[in-house]
């Protein structure tokens, strides 16, 4: 009889992951059929979503409600669907430079209107924009400056008084604290991105555990289930040091099971588009575990399995640079990151390289690793022409120019608002040029400042480091996204 319940219970184990592991998979291969087309970059405005919560006015089973408004007068919505007695909210860009999950949520407004299953026992809430004016200078902060996020005790601010409102109405069951994190955290000890980063945040400084917080940890386990089959070996675990002015630790300590998920990087995903599906499968993965409580079976000690996030990434990592400094030899490896500045009313942004390391880097990755072994360290030079008209810039051959020596070129007549250009060389207004004498030497290679240089070999160049990015000369391969303009 043991026998044969052991090989039942073995049955219904195999066959309820192989329902689950189905489900995710066809949220991933059908994921195009609701993704929401209009919305495909990160800088979204709050007026590029308002008709799309509007249109929901009229759709089956949603609710639209307004909760209040932001500090310089943007609506703030709440959108309900389903019937269920577990109440699970959601609210992302809290940080108004924290957008992936918002887009998530707006297609998966566009799985409800034709999956209701999945609400068989739960009712949704969704607040897809709790910082407007924030996101409308992609700035994390509100604004009159205040980081809503640490906010939770004081309520300072309209946009903290309606997220604690919301929770307090519905005295929801579950949470989900939606946010961005910074590109350049890792899984730790590996050199792969923290894609999707978790936490089922403390509620007190000792770190707590009762069944609040153990559930928060369970739907955690299951939606780092539903990462590692699409991105393996990229999540991580965020710190849970408490933190008693969150959200997150006061929304725990208040009763509702809280998930934070940070959205981190992924290779060759500027826009976050990849990670905004991961969001989308894993939100429905957990929603759906919630429905049919299938979290409960789920060890509380799985959590604890999750990598923890560290923070040794870097754009561009050089490894055995060596350059001369008053007549010494130095070999040190360089960090290279790639900051975005904005462009265009917030809605665009280039890129400036920075210098964030130098030195021993043994134990820190990047997302693309050069090896400058046997090459030789050089400062480029000008360009002696000077260029009057931007132009003539299109018939310029650049990899010969910079085969030459060259890594920038002086032009004139260059707009006041023109701070980067898509050529691969870096542009100098002719009034910023001046020859200066007399001067200390100072190092090729400084802390902070803008990487552009050459590495030779047989008075070849081999690679071109353009405003921290790649220029493969001897392949003739251009990764360079923007040149600055000086």
């Amino acid at each position: 009889m043991k026998i044969i319940l052991s090989a039942l219970t073995f049955f219904l184990v195999l066959t309820s992951y192989s329902q689950n592991k189905n489900f995710s998979q066809e949220l991933f291969e059908n994921y195009n059929t609701y993704q929401e087309k209009t919305i495909n970059k990160r800088r979204i405005k709050h007026h590029e979503i308002q008709p799309l919560i509007n249109s929901l006015k009229s759709e089956n089973g949603f609710e639209v409600n307004i909760l209040g408004k932001s500090i310089e007068g943007r609506t703030i919505s709440m959108i309900s669907i389903g019937s269920g007695k577990t109440n699970i909210l959601l609210w992302s860009q809290m940080h108004g430079d924290e957008p992936t999950a918002t887009m998530a949520i707006l297609d998966i407004f566009n799985y409800l209107k034709t999956n209701k299953e999945i609400l068989q026992n739960v009712k949704l809430h969704f607040i897809p924009m709790l910082n407007p004016d924030g996101a409308e200078k992609f700035n994390r902060r509100n604004a009159i400056g205040i980081d809503i996020n640490r906010d939770a005790q004081r309520l300072q601010s309209p946009e903290s008084k309606i997220l604690k409102a919301a929770r307090d109405s519905l005295n929801a069951d579950f949470g989900f604290n939606l946010h961005d994190q910074s590109k350049y955290y890792n899984a730790e000890q590996t050199e792969n991105p923290a894609t999707i980063s978790f936490l089922a945040p403390a509620y007190n400084y000792e770190k707590s555990i009762n069944n609040v917080r153990g559930n928060a940890m369970k739907i955690i386990v299951e939606m780092n289930a539903v990462i590692q089959q699409y991105a393996p070996g990229q999540v991580g675990r965020y710190s849970d040091d408490f933190e008693p002015r969150a959200f997150g630790d006061n929304i725990q300590k208040w009763g509702t099971s809280t998930i934070l998920v940070e959205s981190g990087g992924y290779k060759n995903d500027a826009e976050k588009q990849f990670i905004r599906k991961l969001n989308y499968i894993a939100l429905l993965k957990a929603i759906q575990t919630i429905s049919k409580s299938t979290y409960k079976n789920i060890k509380v000690s799985d959590y604890e399995k999750i990598p923890k996030n560290d923070r040794k990434l870097f754009d561009l990592k050089i490894t055995n640079v060596t350059f001369t400094y008053l007549g010494v030899n130095y070999k040190v490896d360089l960090g290279i990151n790639n900051i975005e500045k904005d462009n265009k009313e917030h809605t665009d942004f280039y890129y400036i390289g920075r210098i964030n390391d130098i030195g021993d880097l043994s134990t820190y990755y990047g997302y693309k690793t050069l090896d400058a072994k046997d090459l030789t360290f050089k400062i480029g030079e000008t360009y002696p022409k000077i260029i009057s008209n931007s132009i003539d810039l299109e018939d310029m051959n650049f990899e010969e120019i910079i085969q030459k020596g060259y890594t920038s070129i002086g032009l004139g007549s260059i707009p006041e608002n023109i701070k980067y250009t898509n050529y691969p060389i870096n542009i100098i207004n002719i009034k910023n040029i001046a020859i200066s004498k007399n001067n200390a030497p100072k190092s090729p290679l400084q802390f902070g400042k803008n990487p552009t240089f050459l590495l030779t070999k047989n008075n070849q160049v081999i690679f071109a480091i353009i405003n921290g990015f790649i220029y493969d000369i001897k392949n003739g391969k251009n990764y360079i996204k923007n040149g600055i303009v000086k």
